[in-house]
């Protein structure tokens, strides 16, 4: 059907792996006459998982979309923007990037196994960016599902504020709402005491609302005074509701359907989307209006290059209306394209349409400047505009990888470029140390997919090998540092002579150069050199060959010569100097150090710990998670991880996992130290 913005509802479902995302998308495309059957996972049949990986795994990998056209019970028709994202902490990055293309994120839990660390992090994610959330206990009829607990633990992890707009009822067979306050009992209890709950908070938000419902009853207010009120409260996260359901089975699909048409925010009742002009601590918010009628801005959100059509941008328009054989731009750039073909995304089926008004989700195929996070608009007015930066973990696990056979040097190298254009959690890094290329992901997982692509969809073969971990240098104490350039080549000679004093600085701080010369004894002109020298030494290490970082350097005195100084002499001393004060300052190795969260089964808790304490960890805290699995938080250096995916899954039978995140640099033991510094061989150095 043809629809405004006011009918758009564009929902995300997200959280834990393995609560029953992939599973209750089917029912809901099925539910709203998307599809005729729902797919199944396990015969590899599902709308969303359709890339071969995702059905060889049986789990999701890439987000995925579907529309659903759907008539509520009251008669509302709706089109539903519906994304199923990845669980699995080695693919957020394609869950988050889908966040910024919706306006409501619903967390998926699984009334057996209850909260997850997946179930945390998105709801906090969906918090910090101000979109409205909501949860949905799916596989309510389920053996061993307590729904009355599970609610319970609900509100007390995330606040009173989270209240069930329908309740299971007869053991989870069927659903009843409580919003609409019909009465009756339901599993939780009287449905009217929880449709009292639900005014009492949504009527806190709205001083006229509230006073109205105090002096003359619930049954007063009108429908429009409680959905205004209502959406209030899910922008402010005032209110986040809870809907129940049981994908397999199909009991309170249809319900939730009508929930998401009825409750939840079409895009000019959402928050708007955080875009800004300039970089920055100088750059301004920018209102982007859900007016069809105004310029284009809208937001790539998705590439995929298709092997049959092309690379694909997949956008989500926030304002203006797209047309196919429009002209739009891409970014700050001064060439426009031409929007020959206009797609809506049905899975892995791209359906042309005509037109894609504010809140609609669309895609345009075969240009070649589109990029993750790239701006479309029809006017320069909307240049240099920019979606605030989303929160991505940092990739932190790297393999080096190189063509398995001479000649395919370039295709690998276009073939990497293409990945790293897909997916904002996977990088291409040259190595200038050691010539390398390595590429960086958020788990062996992680990085095991993208080489299987390049070989399933480039046709590239390649060969990798675990690469030389990023290291850094610094120092723990001041020094002093001098050295004296001088040489005599039977024409005109070099001198340059660098006092300098190197200090400490806080970790992350970076490298500070303080010009502090008094008198002239080294004339400014020369003051870059010694910098260049300074930071050539920085480039290279002083201890075990890797960059120097977190040191100030003060440059305080120094001699010249009127004829034979040069800044290549005064480059020379500047750099010899700094070795000679770094070598006196107590000189430290820094490695990488990661947080780690693992969660299994309780059982395997002395095996984890055990394991984490030979790779050097610091165990932070331990929990419980519901379905009797632990998880255990600690900090680990990154060089010892390797092989520990296999060891957990090894120990745990398959039940375990893990994710990690980037924390800080620490000094490495002295034992390693020393075996690092054995292992660097300077060149010789001429003076």
């Amino acid at each position: 059907m043809s629809h405004a913005t006011e009918q758009i509802r564009n929902v995300a479902l997200a959280g834990h792996p393995g609560a029953g995302k992939t599973t209750l998308f089917e029912a809901l495309l099925h539910a709203g006459g998307t599809i005729q059957a729902a797919g199944s996972i396990e015969r590899g049949s599902t709308t969303s998982d359709f890339d071969p990986q995702e059905r060889n795994r049986g789990h999701s990998i890439d987000a995925a979309i579907a529309g659903i056209d759907h008539r509520a019970a009251d008669g509302t028709r709706v089109h539903v923007n519906l994304l199923d994202t990845p669980g699995y902490p080695d693919f957020r990055g394609a869950a988050l990037s889908a966040l910024s293309a919706v306006d409501t994120v619903a967390v998926v839990v699984d009334a057996t196994t209850g909260i997850g660390h997946g179930t945390r992090r998105i709801m906090d994610h969906a918090a910090r960016r101000g979109l409205c959330r909501a949860i949905v206990v799916n596989r309510i009829d389920a053996d061993g599902a307590d729904c009355a607990s599970l609610l319970h633990e609900l509100r007390e992890e995330f606040g009173a504020f989270v209240l069930p707009v329908n309740l299971p009822a007869d053991g989870g067979t069927r659903v009843v709402d409580c919003f609409a306050g019909d009465g009756g009992d339901s599993d939780l209890g009287p449905v009217a005491d929880w449709h009292r709950r639900i005014l009492d908070q949504v009527v806190e938000v709205d001083e006229a609302v509230m006073e109205h419902y105090l002096d003359a009853g619930e049954g007063s207010l009108g429908r429009q005074e409680l959905h205004d009120a209502f959406e209030q409260c899910l922008r402010e996260g005032h209110l986040v509701p809870v809907c129940f359901a049981s994908a397999r089975s199909g009991t309170g699909v249809r319900e939730l359907l009508d929930a998401i048409a009825g409750l939840f925010p079409h895009p000019g009742e959402a928050n708007p989307p955080p875009f800004r002009r300039g970089e920055g601590d100088a750059a301004e918010p920018v209102l982007s209006r859900p007016d069809p009628s105004a310029h284009v801005i809208a937001d790539v959100f998705k590439v995929v290059n298709d092997p049959f059509v092309g690379k694909l941008g997949i956008f989500r328009v926030h304002q203006g209306t797209v047309r196919r054989d429009q002209q739009l731009f891409v970014d700050d750039g001064r060439k426009p394209f031409k929007v020959a073909h206009l797609y809506r995304i049905q899975g892995r089926d791209h359906v042309e349409i005509d037109q894609a008004v504010p809140g609609d989700i669309a895609a345009v195929a075969k240009v070649e400047d589109l990029h993750f996070d790239a701006v479309l608009h029809d006017s320069h007015d909307e240049d240099h505009i920019h979606l605030a930066p989303m929160e991505y973990p940092r990739p932190m696990f790297g393999l080096a990888v190189e063509a398995g056979s001479r000649g395919q040097e370039q295709k690998l190298a276009t073939a990497l470029h293409k990945l790293s254009e897909e997916n904002p959690c996977f990088r291409v890094e040259q190595d200038p140390d050691t010539h390398e290329t390595v590429v960086r992901g958020l788990s062996e997982l992680h990085l095991r997919i993208q080489l299987e692509r390049l070989r399933e969809r480039h046709g590239v073969e390649v060969e990798s090998r675990p690469p030389r971990i990023a290291y850094r240098e610094t120092v723990g104490a001041a020094a002093e540092g001098h050295h004296r350039h001088k040489k005599q080549t039977g024409g005109a000679g070099q001198f340059g002579e660098v006092m300098l004093r190197v200090e400490p600085l806080p970790r992350g701080a970076g490298f500070e150069f303080v010009d502090a010369v008094k008198g002239g004894t080294i004339p400014g002109q020369f003051i870059p050199a010694v910098e260049k020298g300074v930071r050539q030494a920085l480039a290279t290490g002083a201890v075990a060959g890797h960059p120097i970082q977190d040191v100030r350097v003060i440059v305080h005195d120094g001699k010249h010569h009127p004829v034979d100084s040069k800044e290549v002499a005064f480059a020379t001393a500047g750099r010899k100097a700094f070795l000679d004060a770094v070598a006196k300052a107590s000189p430290k190795v820094l490695e990488p150090i990661v947080d780690l969260v693992v969660t299994a089964p309780e059982v395997h808790m002395g095996d984890i710990s055990g394991g984490l304490a030979g790779r050097r960890a610091r165990i932070l805290g331990t929990g419980a998670a519901r379905g009797g699995d632990i998880v255990v938080k600690a900090q680990v250096p990154l060089s010892e991880l390797d092989g520990y995916p296999a060891e957990l899954q090894s120990v745990t039978a398959g039940r375990g996992r893990y994710s990690l995140d980037f924390s800080h640099y620490e000094p490495v033991p002295a034992a390693l130290q020393q075996k690092l510094a054995d292992a660097w061989h300077p060149g010789q150095e001429d003076d």
